[in-house]
């Protein structure tokens, strides 16, 4: 029997999940807080060198048996609606456990849970629509075709900013594919994807298909990124992480990997631009999560004949941000004491290289809270115009010309996402072109959409996830050569 433990009134278990049961973890217990209270929530088990080992043992043999090419691809996709339901209907509980555990504002967490259950119900709707080819040759003797094929056991390692979300976009297109999951949840943020393993036994899932070890990096995800049985490494998270992981898989098994990582991404205001929505999205694309997120567009470009209009505009939206644990606040707390820590060295180095022009501090005593921080005269030479800050940190550019925007927007290691405001229609198509980022938004910032791929250039990431690229990464494609049977004619004498 499952050990649980009761947060706010929701009992879930604690314990890993490997072959379909909860069995203790042998590493070092995890204690989990709330960041916004700095309390101790729960104290969950973690996963071994030899618990990891269990789990991609379990996955190896119902990939063989019970799982992949052995469930049709329609059963496959049911299962997965019905996921999605049985998680609506106990909706309130994640999302209260899960705002607690992240520091969300409770409307934040539930746009979370929206997203993620369209993406879960996205991809159960297309595990049936996966398809090879047949490809004419040369050669009246024989056919050939394609077939696309789940890889195998794939290790999932994801970040604390968005639990609900990062499960969502790997579990269900690797379950979609036919891919057998080993599930390693972020060290700061748990507990809701306890929860959703506890439904997920609700819904007939094969035992193993689908397998939870909790832990720590160095110990739980060094083990996935090592194991000579994982086929697949799905990560999301920091570029240095992400870097040692896939040097990791290559010199395990040559593993395939597909990564998400940082970002530093630019929005920019051209003269045209509608000033007063510009300010009010960049605000939005920075502010939200309070800058917690990859895709954040954290370098503000404007315009210099429209440089102090804006900025004026800008910092009167900022200014408007509640910060809070409330519900109507805009956003919450940071994750924990290492980054709150980490954003204020960051804004104490701003201060030194850029003019303040509102936030730069704390917001009350208790709870890992910051002001909405925005530094005007940024170039991106400084510190806090090249490095991801993840925190809510604004730094605003000037520049002259269209080409000198592009430059300063390019001038980054990074290539995750990007934004171009301005009204001039043959503007938004031509810059967006010379962009070098996975996504562009024109006059927004910030939507998605789990038909839509997303991903990144240089050091954001390999890969996509979303859309049917985001399957596509799931899968193998075999090539069958079939010999009609006529007689060989060889090419030379034996």
């Amino acid at each position: 029997m499952a050990t649980t433990q009761t947060v706010l009134g929701v009992e879930f278990p604690s314990q890993i999940f490997i072959n379909g049961e909860w069995v203790k973890g042998t590493g070092e217990p995890l204690d989990v807080y709330n960041p916004a209270t700095e309390e101790l929530l729960a104290t969950i088990d973690t996963a071994s060198v030899a618990d990891v080992d269990l789990a991609v043992k379990a996955a190896r043999a119902a990939f063989e048996t019970t799982w992949g090419l052995n469930t049709p691809s329609a059963t496959r996709g049911r299962l997965l609606f019905k996921f999605a339901d049985i998680i609506e209907a106990n909706s309130e509980m994640i999302v209260k456990v899960e705002a607690a555990n992240n520091g969300k504002p409770t409307k934040w967490v539930e746009a979370e849970l929206g997203s993620s259950l369209a993406a879960i119900r996205f991809f159960a709707g297309a595990a049936d629509k996966v398809s090879g080819s047949t490809i004419e040759v040369d050669d009246n003797s024989k056919q050939v075709f394609t077939r696309r094929e789940p890889i195998g056991v794939v290790a999932h390692i994801v970040p604390w900013n968005f639990p609900l979300m990062m499960w969502a976009w790997k579990i269900a297109p690797a379950l979609a594919s036919g891919c057998t999951v080993v599930f390693k949840t972020a060290e700061a943020t748990p507990l809701s994807v306890l929860i959703l393993t506890k439904l997920m036994q609700e819904v007939g899932f094969p035992k193993g298909a689908f397998n939870l070890v909790s832990g720590v990096g160095k110990v739980t995800g060094q083990a996935l990124a090592e194991h000579p049985d994982v086929d697949k490494i799905a990560f999301t998270g920091s570029t240095a992480i992400g870097k040692h992981l896939a040097s990791t898989a290559a010199l395990s098994n040559l593993k395939v990997v597909t990564l998400e990582l940082g970002g530093k991404s630019p929005n920019i205001i051209f003269s045209s631009a509608n000033l007063q929505e510009a300010a009010r999205w960049a605000a939005f694309g920075l502010f939200e999560t309070g800058g917690q997120s990859c895709i954040v567009g954290s370098r503000i470009l404007v315009q210099d004949t429209v440089y102090d209009e804006f900025l004026k505009l800008f910092v009167a939206a900022v200014k408007e941000i509640k910060v809070g644990k409330d519900d109507d606040s805009f956003y919450g707390s940071l994750i924990s004491k290492v980054q709150f820590d980490k954003v204020l060295k960051y804004i104490e180095t701003g201060k030194k290289e850029a003019k303040l022009e509102t936030g730069g501090g704390r917001v009350g005593d208790k709870g890992y809270f910051v002001q909405p921080t925005v530094f005007s005269g940024v170039t991106n030479d400084m510190v806090i115009g090249r490095e991801e800050i993840f925190g809510p940190v604004a730094s605003v550019l000037k520049f002259s010309t269209e080409a000198e925007a592009i430059a300063i927007a390019n001038d980054t290691s990074y290539g995750l996402a990007s934004a171009i405001h301005s009204t001039d229609a043959s503007q938004l198509p031509r810059v967006s072109r010379k962009l070098k980022a996975g996504t562009v938004w024109l006059n927004c910032y910030s939507p998605l959409h789990p038909s839509v791929p997303f991903g990144g250039y240089k050091s954001s990431g390999w890969g996509r996830e979303l859309g049917m690229n985001g399957l596509e990464a799931y899968l193998t494609t075999k090539t069958v050569h079939q010999y009609f049977g006529e007689d060989l004619q060889w090419p030379f004498k034996l």
